[in-house]
């Protein structure tokens, strides 16, 4: 995938001071795939945070964090940037479960004041990898209508106008690749309710609070961190070949038979050629390393990096 280099200058006027940046990027990636949530009203912090994984009180304004969405069981519906503005919070999220979370979500508000909206027409979505300036991680600056979010070091989405939204010159796989390799598992359609948090490597990227209240399906993840019992952990893994793996798909270890291991999470084009994947899977099997995707005997899969792994 050929870099192209752009520079961006802007001067923004906040609370009656100058404010400067500037953002270096070498590929830019429409995030059109995904919807933008705002969810507002006095009650909409108090909400949050009785619903998300995180700690959404302690979110400070023009901040975010990675969160998600749990069911009873402690089953992840959703996991999501979310970024606290001045009139409310910014949930970015696939497009694809984007409505069906936001109608289970307002079940929820009963008496609250609190409103849930689709507001993906008022911005354009794009992300911008390899800039040399811009917001630390999880901090948020506006430039020029523009508002950009530090994700990792060298990677910030950007919710722009859409009439000086930046011109796309890459792929969506670049950011998904992106994310892959920074460890950060999105749900999708095809894996909501696979996996509890931990298993997903979630609270490793700081997307899970043990120090909050209550939300759907806290007690399960707090006895899963505190009493142990996971089996199952998510490691990067590589897959060669032409064809892409997809979410949801099974892998198998010969340590386990004809019984599925684990769980293709995301997957995107290796710049070497093959894939690179998320993978969530028994921890024995990712200790063997004989992980083989879609059935006992189809391609392996190289672990290439894992969290310290414990049985």
């Amino acid at each position: 995938m050929a870099a192209a280099a752009s520079a961006m200058k802007h001067e923004a006027a906040r609370d009656g001071t100058r404010v400067k940046s500037q953002v270096m990027s070498e590929i830019v990636v429409d995030l059109s795939s995904n919807a933008l949530l705002l969810v507002s009203g006095d009650d909409a912090s108090a909400f949050l945070h009785a619903q998300l994984t995180n700690d959404v009180e302690a979110l400070g304004v023009n901040r975010a964090q990675w969160n998600g969405w749990c069911s009873p069981k402690g089953r992840l519906l959703a996991t999501f940037l979310l970024v606290r503005r001045p009139d409310g919070f910014l949930a970015m999220l696939p497009g694809e479960i984007a409505a069906p979370i936001a109608k289970r979500l307002a079940m929820f508000v009963l008496r609250s004041k609190v409103k849930i909206a689709d507001v993906s027409d008022r911005y354009a979505r794009r992300g911008i990898i390899g800039h040399r300036t811009g917001p630390a991680p999880m901090e948020v600056a506006e430039d020029n209508g523009a508002i950009l979010v530090g994700v990792e070091p060298g990677r910030i989405v950007a919710f722009m106008p859409p009439e000086r939204a930046l011109t796309p010159n890459a792929g969506p796989d670049a950011w998904e690749l992106a994310a892959i390799h920074a460890g950060v598992p999105i749900i999708t359609a095809a894996t909501q309710e696979a996996f509890v948090p931990q298993m997903a490597n979630f609270e490793l990227v700081g997307g899970v609070s043990f120090k909050k209240g209550c939300y759907p399906g806290q007690e399960i993840v707090a006895r899963m961190q505190y009493r142990g019992g996971l089996k199952r952990r998510m490691a990067l893994a590589h897959l060669g070949g032409s064809q892409r793996p997809q979410p949801g798909e099974s892998v198998y270890s010969a340590t386990f038979g004809d019984q599925a291991v684990g769980t293709i999470v995301n997957a995107a084009p290796a710049p070497e050629g093959g894939f690179d994947a998320l993978v969530v899977a028994q921890i024995e099997s990712l200790q063997r390393g004989d992980l083989r995707w879609k059935s006992p005997d189809g391609p392996g899969l190289e672990v290439r990096s894992h969290p310290p792994l414990a049985a």
